[in-house]
């Protein structure tokens, strides 16, 4: 632990004042969604503290700002667990990464921690297309190759969870070209309106 000493002068007092510098921020990563109740992390362990130090220090969770507390301390076994549930993509929305700020706060002497929480995302939402039901007029004479651009679907989850592919049930008019964000249906076969409406 780290102690510093700041000396005030006014006139002919001199006043000495001992302050506790906080040292050795947490941090956590866990996914969203877990159930309130499910532990995160140990922080008397990870702050090499007596457990039975946290009850008589007082300790307790405060969050930065007016940030909401997602989580809470379990004073008997210094278990850090969700007080709440956790949407990354609420909290969050496209960004690709999410970090929740709180801070442990010890009494007697007087320490502060600050805690990183770094929630993960889930594949909790399904892509979804702007409209339920697409419409495309193709014309009969359209020639074989030509290509039809389909707006993606959005995902509120990102990297690996958000849309990675795009299928096409098998037919015998139309396959499916995609690329990054483009997508196209491309006519494969001739269409002919008499054969199938």
């Amino acid at each position: 632990m780290e102690y510093k000493m700041i000396t005030f002068l006014s006139w002919s007092c001199c006043f000495f004042i001992l302050l506790h510098v906080a040292n050795g921020d947490l941090s956590y990563s866990f996914p969203e969604e877990m159930k309130p109740g499910s532990v995160i992390g140990n922080v008397a362990k990870d702050l090499g503290l007596q457990t039975g130090a946290l009850s008589n220090r007082r300790a307790r969770i405060d969050t930065d700002g007016t940030d909401k507390r997602y989580c809470d301390l379990n004073l008997k076994n210094g278990e850090l667990i969700v007080a709440d549930r956790i949407d990354r993509e609420a909290l969050c929305g496209e960004k690709a990464s999410s970090i929740l700020k709180q801070e442990l706060v010890l009494e007697n002497p007087l320490e502060l921690h600050r805690i990183s929480l770094h929630v993960q995302d889930i594949n909790d939402n399904s892509p979804e297309f702007n409209e339920e039901l697409i419409n495309i007029e193709i014309r009969e004479s359209a020639d074989r190759g030509a290509r039809f651009v389909i707006e993606e679907a959005h995902d509120a989850d990102v990297g690996q969870n958000s849309v990675q592919q795009y299928s096409l049930e098998k037919n015998e008019n139309f396959i499916l070209a995609a690329d990054g964000n483009k997508i196209e249906l491309v006519l494969d076969k001739e269409l002919d309106r008499e054969k199938q409406n």
